[in-house]
Order: C-alpha cells, then sequence, then structure tokens
C-alpha cells in the first residue's frame, strides 16, 4: 500500500497525519510538491517512532533487556522467587480509594522554568476544590520542563497530598528507568502511568535522540516485577516496590482493535487502572465500556474543558485519538468566546462524564492552558448533580485484584 500526504501548513501536523497513516497500515508516505526539508525530517521522525511501537516486543540492545517487554511476568536469572504482591490498598491511598469511590484526577503540568510557584498554587486550588489526585506529565509532546518527579515531589511535600508520576519510556535507557522508579519510590511517589512517550520530532528539539529501550507493555512488565521482588536481572530486590500501576487508552483510536488488544495486554503486564485520553461522544465511550467490560480494573474517564471554538477544533483536527463530534463544536460556535465559551466547555465536560458516571472509577481533567477555575468547576458540578464524590458507583465494571499480575 502507498500513501501521499500532501500539507500546505506546518510540520507538526505532516509529522502527525503520517503517523496516522502508517498506524492505519499504509507502508509507504511521502509528500507532493511544497514538501520541504523540514516535513520531510518530521515525517522520518514519525516513521522511526511508529516502526519502534510495532516492532518494540522484536527489538533488542546491546544488553538484550529489550526481550522484558514480551517476557513472561518474571524470568530470574538467579532462581530468585517472586514474593506476593501487596495488596493494591496498602501500596498508596490512591490504591485504596480506587474502585471504592469516585475518585479525580487533574493534571498539573510541571513548569518550564525554575519557578515552580504557580503550579503548586494551582494543585493546592485543586485539592482544596475536591481533586483526590494531581498527575503531572513527563515531557508531554516532547516539550521541555522541570523533571516531573521532582516535581511530583515538591507537590507532595507542600500541598501534602499524593500525585500520579507519568513515566515514558523515551528519555532514558532501562537503567535509567530503574534509578528513576527507585527515586520516586523513596520519595514517596507511588502511583504511577506509564506510557511509551511521544517522539521528540513533535517538539521544541527535534534533533533529541530518543531512546525507547522498552515500550509501555515492557515497562509495566519491568515494574510489576518490581513490585514481585525482582530487578530486571532478576536479582533478589530484598524490599519489593508498591507501586500502583496506571495505563492509557484512546477509545476514539484509528486502529481501534489494536487499541483494545494493547490495553488488554498491559492489564497482563500488571497495570492496576486506566487512564483515558479526552473523550467527547458518549457513543465511542460506552462502546469502549463494553467492549472492556471484562478488563477487571478501574477506568478513569478523561477530559479536556474545552476554552473555545477554535480549541474545538484545533483538538478535533490535530490531537491523535480525540475526535469531538460536531454538535459538540457547534455549541462552542455559538458559544462565542471568552467567559461564555469556558462555561460551555465546562458543561460539556461534566455532560460527558455524567453519562457514564455509573460505570467508571473516576475522572482524568486536563485543564487547557493552566485554566485549573474550570477544573475545579467541573469537579463541583459533578459533586452536586451526582451527590458525594465519594460515593462508590453503582455498577460499576470492576473485578477484585490478583495479588499477581501476569500470570
Amino acid at each position: 500500500v502507498e500513501g501521499r500526504l500532501l500539507y500546505s501548513s506546518g510540520t507538526d501536523l505532516f509529522a502527525t497525519y503520517a503517523k496516522r497513516f502508517l498506524n492505519m497500515g499504509v507502508s509507504i508516505v511521502g509528500g507532493c510538491c511544497g514538501t520541504t526539508p523540514d516535513h520531510v525530517r518530521a515525517m522520518s521522525g514519525a516513521v522511526r517512532f511508529a516502526r519502534n511501537k510495532q516492532s518494540s516486543s522484536a527489538t533488542s540492545t546491546a544488553t538484550g533487556l529489550l526481550t522484558i517487554a514480551e517476557a513472561p511476568p518474571v524470568q530470574p536469572a538467579r532462581a530468585t522467587a517472586p514474593q506476593a504482591l501487596v495488596p493494591i490498598a496498602a501500596r498508596s491511598a490512591l490504591g485504596a480509594r480506587l474502585g471504592q469511590e469516585f475518585v479525580v484526577s487533574v493534571e498539573v503540568n510541571p513548569p518550564a522554568s525554575l519557578d515552580y510557584s504557580r503550579a503548586v498554587r494551582a494543585s493546592q486550588k485543586l485539592i482544596d476544590g475536591g481533586a483526590t489526585v494531581i498527575n503531572t506529565t513527563d515531557g508531554a509532546r516532547a516539550s521541555l520542563r522541570m523533571d516531573n518527579l521532582t516535581f511530583a515531589s515538591i507537590v507532595q511535600r507542600e500541598v501534602g497530598c499524593e500525585t500520579i508520576l507519568h513515566v515514558c519510556c523515551r528519555d532514558r535507557n532501562v537503567l535509567g528507568l530503574v534509578s528513576n522508579m527507585l527515586a520516586a519510590h523513596a520519595l514517596g511517589v507511588h502511583n504511577l502511568v506509564v506510557i511509551t512517550g511521544d517522539p521528540p520530532k513533535m517538539g521544541d528539539f527535534p534533533d533529541a535522540t530518543a531512546v525507547y529501550d522498552l515500550d509501555s507493555i515492557g515497562l509495566l512488565r519491568m515494574i510489576s516485577n518490581m513490585n514481585a521482588g525482582i530487578d530486571p536481572a532478576g536479582r533478589d530486590m530484598k524490599i519489593p516496590t508498591r507501586f500502583v500501576l496506571g495505563t492509557g487508552a484512546e477509545p476514539a483510536a484509528q486502529d481501534y482493535p489494536r487499541e483494545l488488544d494493547r490495553l488488554f495486554r498491559k492489564r497482563e503486564a500488571g497495570a492496576d487502572f486506566v487512564m483515558t485520553q479526552p473523550v467527547y461522544d458518549p457513543r465511542t465511550m460506552e462502546r469502549f465500556l463494553e467492549d472492556t467490560r471484562d478488563l477487571g480494573i478501574p477506568i478513569l474517564m478523561g477530559v479536556v474543558p474545552l476554552a473555545s471554538h477554535r480549541n474545538a477544533e484545533f483538538l478535533h483536527a490535530n490531537v491523535p485519538g480525540m475526535s469531538i463530534p460536531d454538535e459538540i463544536r457547534a455549541r462552542m460556535e455559538r458559544a462565542g468566546n471568552g467567559p461564555d465559551a469556558r462555561q460551555e466547555g465546562i458543561r460539556i465536560a461534566v455532560e460527558a462524564i455524567a453519562a457514564v458516571r455509573d460505570r467508571v472509577a473516576g475522572a482524568y481533567i486536563i485543564p487547557p492552558l493552566g485554566q485549573y477555575d474550570s477544573a475545579v468547576a467541573i469537579i463541583r458540578q459533578l459533586s452536586e448533580g451526582t451527590g458525594r464524590m465519594t460515593e462508590k458507583p453503582a455498577g460499576q465494571h470492576q473485578a477484585s485484584l490478583p495479588l499477581v499480575h501476569g500470570e
């Protein structure tokens, strides 16, 4: 199959759509008249990233550690027996609340400078406003920001709340990932969301080298083994880790069967809960919940409160995995700009969550452009509209969690 992409604008969209074509099975992607060397470089990065995702299980390094991605749950090199995993409720406060009450995670990005005061104040406002936990990204869209483990530990110390640490495979080799996990555990950061990560070509440093020793499935398995007291070399860790492991999912993925397959493999690799990409179409979420009814782990539904009609159109056209229905974009267009548009975006987010409130374990709110007041408003309206936020959702589809994953 050959595909050609004709696009007359920026390189980011060129790379995004090239990757979409590759994920759909196209073998060759190229450009026509107007394609510049910058477009080719962006497309090359997308091709390299897509190939890495497709072949990560078969790729190996000089040390052979990439076999972790497809290895059995524990492959000890020195006949070390795995320990029984600590029950999820004993690993963190979030672990104890998942499935027992409706939890709300709100995303706060680490700062792009040394001044973290604004992000800490935002975290405090969100916790005071009813958020359960603050989650912090790991260089989302390959942007340069403060190390998120450092920021998470600052938030936990200064705000006194738990955090969820995003961990991506882009920037660290296996040694660096293990070191990072040991540091996180020592700092009391026990909640993780494990992702493969956006390629550097998407960010401000397109010539930076990506690592990708592991993909998200391999990293989940590696950390799950650490929870069982086995390090990646198969040695006894003496003291096992106690991480609660989250993973991502795209209910509106272009290759939906592949997305479901990977999600179930992530569960088998050790994932304890799921945080979805933002969803606006209730039919999309209903389909996803129906297809994952046997998954057996809690699902947090992602939402981005739309800030304006332009914001809605941009997200719909440019962000893979996000599909905003025509009627939602029409509502944002009628709302105009400014406060009215933001209020309409809040209403849409609340409606999206409320439509499946009894079938999910919580919400994952991603405030656009640092508009944390919108997240607080969503939490308040959910609480007022559905009773106490701490109620256990009726009919939530969740099985009891096993003590040993991946067997």
